[in-house]
């Protein structure tokens, strides 16, 4: 019987080229994503983010005032804006409470060094969040990350990061207060969140 050689996998066959961090920047400034383009890096590659919802839209919305009220000057809560992980990823989480700094971030982004919570609303991005984006978060050290599943009306606490996910995910009941671990005093109960 002739030996037959395996035809290489498409990902053999063509080499994929990933971006950097500072080549996505490039494009940015090149002004060649428009302003509703929804793009974020992540791993090397761009990926499309679907359109906010109403839902997702309104909770980003009572949360951003949930935490700005509470938080006070311990914070700065970040919406939907980039964070910076080096050398190929730059997510745009829901919400971020941020180290206080100075000049707000105007002079670089905040990396996961800044972060002292990550907020991920997910209604059809549960899966994603889930698989892509929390062993990202913490395989560079971002502390703590909060999914809240719309679907389900369910908030996950994920904290003690390790090289591919988080040790303790937490399913708190609604009648339960949470507070971020990095600040204690901002406490919320669950229902507050719905």
């Amino acid at each position: 019987m002739p030996v037959v050689e395996a035809e290489p996998s498409l990902t053999e066959a063509r080499p994929i080229f990933r971006l950097g961090v500072d080549a996505y920047h490039q494009m940015i400034h090149a002004g060649i994503f428009d302003a509703d383009d929804r793009v974020e890096l992540i791993d090397g590659e761009l990926r499309a983010m679907p359109p906010i919802k109403p839902d997702h839209a309104g909770k980003n919305n009572r949360l951003n005032r949930l935490l700005s009220l509470r938080v006070g000057d311990a914070a700065l809560v970040s919406v939907q804006n980039p964070l910076t992980i080096q050398p190929r990823s730059e997510p745009e989480p829901d919400l971020m409470l941020l180290r206080p700094r100075e000049d707000f971030y105007e002079s670089a982004n905040p990396t996961p060094a800044d972060t002292l919570l990550v907020i991920e609303i997910c209604d059809s991005s549960l899966r994603y969040d889930r698989e892509v984006k929390l062993p990202l978060y913490a395989a560079h050290g971002v502390p703590e990350v909060w999914l809240i599943d719309l679907q389900h009306r369910r908030l996950e606490l994920h904290r003690e990061p390790v090289s591919d996910g988080y040790r303790l995910v937490l399913r708190p009941d609604p009648n339960e207060c949470v507070a971020p671990l990095l600040l204690p005093g901002l406490r919320i109960r669950v229902d507050e969140i719905w």
